[in-house]
């Protein structure tokens, strides 16, 4: 669906820095604090600890997409 961003195939160091942001945006965090805001990836970002956001972003990004032949 188009109206869904491409995860498949995105640099890992991107994935984690967007988790993390949303996790600060669900903790209510100031917008100077770099957050995201968005109820259902806050609601699935604060459940993550730091070794999960590693392994989510580093499985993501090995996953084949077209954005693989972009890097």
């Amino acid at each position: 669906d188009p109206s869904y961003p491409v995860l498949a195939g995105q640099y890992a160091d991107y994935l984690g820095h967007a988790l993390r942001a949303y996790q600060r945006g669900q903790a209510g965090m100031p917008a100077s604090a770099n957050v995201r805001n968005n109820a259902i990836m806050g609601a699935f970002a604060v459940q993550l600890s730091a070794q999960d956001i590693e392994n989510v972003a580093a499985w993501l990004s090995s996953l084949p997409s077209d954005l693989d032949t972009r890097k």
